[in-house]
Protein backbone atom coordinates (compact mmCIF):
# COMPACT_ATOMS: atom_id res chain seq x y z
CA UNK A 1 0.00 0.00 0.00
CA UNK A 2 1.50 3.14 -0.66
CA UNK A 3 2.38 5.88 1.69
CA UNK A 4 0.47 9.26 1.66
CA UNK A 5 2.64 12.05 1.45
CA UNK A 6 2.89 15.78 3.09
CA UNK A 7 3.16 18.58 0.53
CA UNK A 8 3.02 22.05 2.00
CA UNK A 9 1.27 24.61 0.59
CA UNK A 10 1.79 28.56 1.84
CA UNK A 11 -0.03 31.12 0.37
CA UNK A 12 2.00 34.44 -0.06
CA UNK A 13 0.11 36.43 -2.26
CA UNK A 14 -1.17 39.08 -0.24
CA UNK A 15 -0.04 42.73 0.24
CA UNK A 16 -0.02 42.79 4.31
CA UNK A 17 -1.47 46.49 3.97
CA UNK A 18 -1.84 46.31 8.34
CA UNK A 19 2.12 46.77 8.36
CA UNK A 20 2.18 49.74 6.34
CA UNK A 21 5.49 49.01 5.13
CA UNK A 22 6.20 49.28 1.50
CA UNK A 23 6.79 45.77 0.51
CA UNK A 24 4.50 43.01 1.43
CA UNK A 25 4.71 41.58 4.80
CA UNK A 26 6.12 38.16 3.93
CA UNK A 27 9.38 40.04 2.57
CA UNK A 28 9.68 42.39 5.47
CA UNK A 29 13.65 41.81 6.83
CA UNK A 30 13.50 39.58 9.84
CA UNK A 31 17.02 38.78 11.59
CA UNK A 32 18.71 39.58 7.97
CA UNK A 33 16.79 37.95 5.75
CA UNK A 34 12.30 37.85 4.58
CA UNK A 35 10.11 37.12 7.12
CA UNK A 36 8.96 34.01 4.48
CA UNK A 37 12.64 32.83 4.75
CA UNK A 38 12.01 31.45 8.19
CA UNK A 39 8.60 29.94 7.75
CA UNK A 40 9.78 27.83 5.01
CA UNK A 41 13.05 26.93 7.11
CA UNK A 42 10.60 25.73 9.51
CA UNK A 43 8.65 23.53 6.76
CA UNK A 44 11.39 22.10 5.43
CA UNK A 45 13.11 20.74 8.55
CA UNK A 46 10.43 18.11 9.10
CA UNK A 47 11.63 14.89 7.50
CA UNK A 48 8.10 14.21 6.65
CA UNK A 49 7.36 17.29 4.26
CA UNK A 50 8.70 16.45 1.21
CA UNK A 51 7.73 19.51 -1.34
CA UNK A 52 6.52 23.15 -0.21
CA UNK A 53 4.84 25.32 -2.33
CA UNK A 54 5.10 28.82 -2.22
CA UNK A 55 1.40 30.50 -3.87
CA UNK A 56 2.60 34.03 -5.00
CA UNK A 57 0.64 36.74 -7.08
CA UNK A 58 1.54 36.74 -10.61
CA UNK A 59 2.75 40.24 -10.32
CA UNK A 60 5.54 39.06 -7.73
CA UNK A 61 8.49 40.95 -8.54
CA UNK A 62 10.33 40.42 -4.62
CA UNK A 63 10.96 36.48 -4.72
CA UNK A 64 13.46 36.32 -7.69
CA UNK A 65 15.26 39.42 -5.51
CA UNK A 66 16.25 36.92 -2.63
CA UNK A 67 18.44 34.06 -2.57
CA UNK A 68 16.55 30.66 -1.63
CA UNK A 69 19.45 28.38 -2.54
CA UNK A 70 19.71 26.37 0.69
CA UNK A 71 16.20 25.14 -0.11
CA UNK A 72 17.39 23.88 -3.30
CA UNK A 73 14.37 22.02 -5.58
CA UNK A 74 12.39 21.58 -2.05
CA UNK A 75 10.77 24.70 -2.62
CA UNK A 76 9.23 25.81 -5.67
CA UNK A 77 7.26 29.14 -6.36
CA UNK A 78 4.01 28.79 -7.81
CA UNK A 79 2.91 32.65 -9.61
CA UNK A 80 -1.17 31.88 -9.47
CA UNK A 81 -2.01 33.66 -6.39
CA UNK A 82 -5.72 35.52 -6.09
CA UNK A 83 -7.53 38.44 -4.20
CA UNK A 84 -8.27 35.99 -0.96
CA UNK A 85 -6.51 33.23 0.89
CA UNK A 86 -9.33 30.76 -0.36
CA UNK A 87 -8.55 32.10 -4.23
CA UNK A 88 -4.53 31.18 -3.49
CA UNK A 89 -4.80 28.38 -2.17
CA UNK A 90 -7.58 26.71 -4.32
CA UNK A 91 -4.92 28.31 -7.22
CA UNK A 92 -2.40 26.61 -5.65
CA UNK A 93 -3.81 23.08 -5.27
CA UNK A 94 -5.57 23.27 -8.90
CA UNK A 95 -1.60 24.31 -10.19
CA UNK A 96 -0.04 21.19 -8.08
CA UNK A 97 -2.95 18.70 -9.53
CA UNK A 98 -0.50 16.39 -11.84
CA UNK A 99 1.86 16.07 -8.39
CA UNK A 100 0.00 14.92 -5.97
CA UNK A 101 -2.71 12.03 -5.37
CA UNK A 102 -5.98 12.58 -4.09
CA UNK A 103 -5.18 11.27 -0.34
CA UNK A 104 -1.98 12.88 0.42
CA UNK A 105 -2.08 15.30 3.31
CA UNK A 106 -1.75 18.81 2.00
CA UNK A 107 -0.52 21.45 4.57
CA UNK A 108 -1.60 24.88 4.40
CA UNK A 109 0.29 27.05 6.51
CA UNK A 110 0.73 30.93 6.41
CA UNK A 111 3.75 32.97 5.26
CA UNK A 112 3.44 35.28 8.01
CA UNK A 113 3.74 32.81 10.87
CA UNK A 114 7.70 32.37 10.97
CA UNK A 115 8.19 31.41 13.89
CA UNK A 116 6.16 28.01 13.92
CA UNK A 117 8.75 25.30 15.10
CA UNK A 118 9.37 21.66 13.95
CA UNK A 119 7.84 20.27 16.72
CA UNK A 120 4.43 22.30 16.17
CA UNK A 121 4.46 20.70 12.67
CA UNK A 122 5.47 16.96 13.71
CA UNK A 123 2.56 16.75 16.47
CA UNK A 124 0.35 17.96 14.20
CA UNK A 125 0.91 15.67 11.54
CA UNK A 126 1.45 12.60 13.95
CA UNK A 127 -2.02 13.58 15.71
CA UNK A 128 -3.77 13.59 12.16
CA UNK A 129 -2.06 10.91 10.30
CA UNK A 130 -4.78 8.37 10.77
CA UNK A 131 -7.55 10.87 11.23
CA UNK A 132 -10.63 10.74 8.57
CA UNK A 133 -10.84 14.54 8.37
CA UNK A 134 -7.93 16.38 9.26
CA UNK A 135 -7.25 19.20 10.86
CA UNK A 136 -5.36 22.54 12.49
CA UNK A 137 -3.45 23.43 15.02
CA UNK A 138 -5.21 25.69 17.44
CA UNK A 139 -4.52 27.31 21.19
CA UNK A 140 -7.91 27.43 23.65
CA UNK A 141 -8.78 30.97 24.24
CA UNK A 142 -7.41 32.26 27.43
CA UNK A 143 -8.39 35.39 27.59
CA UNK A 144 -11.85 37.45 28.42
CA UNK A 145 -13.76 37.93 25.10
CA UNK A 146 -15.70 41.48 24.51
CA UNK A 147 -18.10 42.20 21.61
CA UNK A 148 -17.46 45.93 20.97
CA UNK A 149 -20.13 48.15 19.29
CA UNK A 150 -19.02 50.99 16.42
CA UNK A 151 -17.64 53.37 18.74
CA UNK A 152 -15.40 50.04 20.20
CA UNK A 153 -17.05 50.48 23.38
CA UNK A 154 -17.97 46.93 25.19
CA UNK A 155 -21.64 46.04 24.92
CA UNK A 156 -21.21 42.44 26.20
CA UNK A 157 -18.97 39.49 27.14
CA UNK A 158 -19.06 36.32 25.58
CA UNK A 159 -18.36 33.07 27.23
CA UNK A 160 -14.67 31.57 26.16
CA UNK A 161 -16.03 27.88 26.93
CA UNK A 162 -14.85 25.74 24.14
CA UNK A 163 -13.59 28.45 21.92
CA UNK A 164 -10.10 27.69 20.69
CA UNK A 165 -8.17 30.90 18.41
CA UNK A 166 -6.87 28.51 14.97
CA UNK A 167 -3.94 28.74 13.78
CA UNK A 168 -1.89 26.94 10.44
CA UNK A 169 -0.86 24.51 9.33
CA UNK A 170 -4.01 23.15 8.70
CA UNK A 171 -3.88 19.63 7.19
CA UNK A 172 -6.14 17.79 4.99
CA UNK A 173 -6.65 15.55 2.06
CA UNK A 174 -5.79 16.96 -1.29
CA UNK A 175 -8.70 16.39 -3.12
CA UNK A 176 -11.39 16.70 0.33
CA UNK A 177 -9.97 20.60 0.74
CA UNK A 178 -9.90 21.43 -3.14
CA UNK A 179 -13.56 20.36 -3.36
CA UNK A 180 -14.28 22.00 -0.12
CA UNK A 181 -13.01 25.35 -1.31
CA UNK A 182 -14.40 25.07 -4.77
CA UNK A 183 -18.10 24.79 -3.02
CA UNK A 184 -17.18 27.75 -0.32
CA UNK A 185 -14.86 30.15 -1.24
CA UNK A 186 -15.95 33.04 1.81
CA UNK A 187 -13.72 31.68 4.06
CA UNK A 188 -10.83 32.94 6.07
CA UNK A 189 -8.83 29.71 6.68
CA UNK A 190 -9.52 25.88 4.87
CA UNK A 191 -11.05 24.35 8.31
CA UNK A 192 -14.22 26.60 7.78
CA UNK A 193 -14.23 25.32 4.23
CA UNK A 194 -14.06 21.91 5.23
CA UNK A 195 -16.94 22.56 8.22
CA UNK A 196 -19.33 24.23 5.75
CA UNK A 197 -18.43 20.57 3.83
CA UNK A 198 -19.63 18.65 7.03
CA UNK A 199 -16.64 17.66 8.14
CA UNK A 200 -15.43 18.39 11.70
CA UNK A 201 -11.67 19.33 11.61
CA UNK A 202 -9.64 18.06 14.63
CA UNK A 203 -7.92 20.54 17.23
CA UNK A 204 -4.35 19.71 17.97
CA UNK A 205 -3.34 22.07 21.09
CA UNK A 206 -0.38 24.65 19.90
CA UNK A 207 1.14 27.27 21.83
CA UNK A 208 0.85 31.35 21.37
CA UNK A 209 4.33 31.44 19.92
CA UNK A 210 3.20 30.36 16.88
CA UNK A 211 1.34 33.19 16.19
CA UNK A 212 0.49 35.66 12.62
CA UNK A 213 2.63 38.67 12.46
CA UNK A 214 0.49 41.20 11.17
CA UNK A 215 1.20 44.99 12.55
CA UNK A 216 4.79 46.40 12.98
CA UNK A 217 5.85 45.37 16.66
CA UNK A 218 4.89 41.77 16.10
CA UNK A 219 8.53 41.98 13.86
CA UNK A 220 10.56 42.53 18.03
CA UNK A 221 8.18 39.76 19.12
CA UNK A 222 9.22 37.28 15.88
CA UNK A 223 12.96 38.52 16.49
CA UNK A 224 12.86 37.34 20.33
CA UNK A 225 10.91 34.12 19.72
CA UNK A 226 13.70 33.53 17.17
CA UNK A 227 16.85 34.26 18.73
CA UNK A 228 15.36 32.78 22.21
CA UNK A 229 14.78 29.67 20.36
CA UNK A 230 17.76 29.75 18.45
CA UNK A 231 20.33 29.83 21.88
CA UNK A 232 17.88 27.34 23.52
CA UNK A 233 19.10 24.96 21.18
CA UNK A 234 22.45 25.89 21.29
CA UNK A 235 23.28 25.01 24.72
CA UNK A 236 20.67 21.62 24.22
CA UNK A 237 23.39 20.98 21.52
CA UNK A 238 27.12 18.84 22.94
Amino acid sequence: MQKNRHIALVPAAGSGTRMGAECPKQYLPLLGKPLIYHTLAALCAVPAIERVFVVLSAGDAQWARHNWEKFGSRVQPLFCGGATRADSVLGGLNAIADKVSATDWILVHDAARPCVAVEHIEKLIRNLEHDDVGGLLAIPLSDTLKRADSSCRATSTLSRENLWCAQTPQMFRYLTLRRALEATRNVTDEASAIEAAGGHPKLVESDSANFKVTRPVDILFAEWILRSREATQGERTP
